[in-house]
């Protein structure tokens, strides 16, 4: 065992997908074997070679986030990336806190809080606007300039900045102090939890909002991954032998990290903590995976040597389980690289609420949270038959008693880029 980091204390959590508005609501589905993924009903999909996803049905965004004119200058993605860390900010109880302080006091407290956010980055809505133009424009230049400024929405930019869960997260909560956007795919959630964690731990905030959010359903982004043979056309079979892809699904989730000092200074509750965490690249291509799990594999001894501690001590692996070919195996032989025959039970939570892209660790890790508290490993339902090239990793389909309260969580991401972190629950 190595000399561990000072673990950030989680005061509060925040999440929203197609399975619920929050990490409980999801743990009780995923336990019922209910999946969110479905038909997609964002637009006709009669011809498409792929037909569902996990869309968060009934969308409605005033119920996710109140401020009428904020509406004018975000997008979807956005809405799910305020609801979340507001959640969590509301839950670690800023507000209650800075309401009982001088204004002085309240004004510090607000230069040491920060926010971390994983974004989606690369959304091709983004460009609809402008579509119906170019069309009109025949590929004309001239003409489309002509037009350009009373066809398009003057809002544009502003509604497309990939920091706006940042921005409006920040204003609400007032965090003026260190911040980052990232957008780095599927690992920008976990990377948000990590980057965090090591500002408090390297004392550039006493408290840090970590959110990641994404809505990556939408026709290109469906149509591109499948043509790059990603994507499954019934459902999302995480180590199956049968599995044939991956699913989108859409969300976001937020932790409120705290330093114990911070905390104890005024009386908040601590419902769990950060312990540590890692991230590598393969560096092998943008699409490549090494088939051995390498990445995979130093990731994890990375975050167990931040944390200071041995295989052992992990009562629970979720892990990334995107559902495609090589991933899963890759992911499965990095897993077991390192934990061996004592590998803890491991499961995945993708099957149920797709894959969240950027969100996809952080709120996988909420999840993970609830169930380490419920004391079970959540079984993965659309589990008929472990394919042998997963080796001997220890997944189930049925849900399965845990008998500590230490979690790994697994993300992936393009360009081989992998990513652990390591969480605890706390008695409430």
């Amino acid at each position: 065992m190595t000399n561990p980091r000072t673990p950030a204390i989680i005061t509060g959590a925040g999440a929203v997908c197609g399975l619920g508005r929050d990490p409980d609501s999801m743990l009780a589905a995923v336990l019922d074997g209910r999946s969110a993924i479905g038909p997609i009903a964002g637009w006709n999909t009669s011809d498409w070679p792929v037909k569902i996803a996990a869309e968060i049905t009934n969308f409605n965004a005033r119920e996710l986030v109140d401020d009428r004119k904020l509406h004018k200058f975000i997008r979807r993605t956005d809405f799910l990336g305020i609801y979340a860390g507001d959640r969590a900010a509301a839950e670690a109880g800023y507000d209650a806190h800075r309401a009982s302080l001088d204004a002085d006091s309240a004004a510090a407290f607000a230069d040491r809080s920060g926010c971390y956010v994983g974004s989606g980055g690369g959304a091709f809505e983004n460009q609809y606007d402008y579509l119906p133009l170019l069309a009109e424009a025949h590929g004309e230049l001239p003409a489309f300039g002509a037009k350009l400024g009373e066809t398009v929405n003057p809002m544009w930019l502003l509604r497309t900045l990939p920091n706006n869960v940042l921005c409006h997260v920040g204003i609400r909560n007032r965090l003026k102090g260190s911040n980052a956007c990232i957008t780095n795919h599927s690992v920008g959630g976990s990377l948000a939890v990590i980057e965090a964690a090591e500002a408090l731990a390297h004392g550039e905030a006493d408290r840090a909002l970590a959110i990641g959010h994404d809505t990556p359903i939408e026709p290109q982004n469906v149509l591109y991954y499948h043509r790059c043979g990603l994507l499954a056309a019934d459902a999302l079979r995480p180590f199956d032998r049968g599995r044939s892809g991956s699913v989108f699904g859409e969300g976001a989730g937020a932790l409120a990290l705290e330093t114990r000092a911070s905390l104890a200074s005024r009386g908040g509750t601590a419902l769990g903590e950060v312990l540590g965490g890692g991230h590598v690249a393969e560096a092998v291509g943008l699409l490549a995976i090494r088939d051995d799990g390498d990445g995979t594999a130093r990731a994890i001894e990375l975050a167990l040597a931040d944390a200071g501690l041995d295989r052992g001590d992990i009562a629970m692996i979720v892990a990334h389980g995107n559902g495609t070919q090589q991933s899963d195996a890759s992911e499965a032989r990095g897993i077991l690289r390192v934990f061996g025959a004592r590998c803890p039970p491991v499961t995945a939570f993708k099957w149920a609420i797709g894959h969240l892209v950027a969100a996809a660790g952080i709120a996988e890790a909420t999840i993970a949270l609830a169930a380490l508290r419920a004391k079970v490993v959540p079984g993965i339902a659309t589990l008929a038959e472990l394919d042998p090239d997963c080796g001997e990793l220890p997944v189930s389909r049925t849900t399965r008693a845990i008998g500590g309260d230490v979690a790994l969580v697994l993300c992936r991401g393009f360009a081989g880029t992998d990513t652990a972190f390591i969480v605890r629950t706390l008695p409430r």
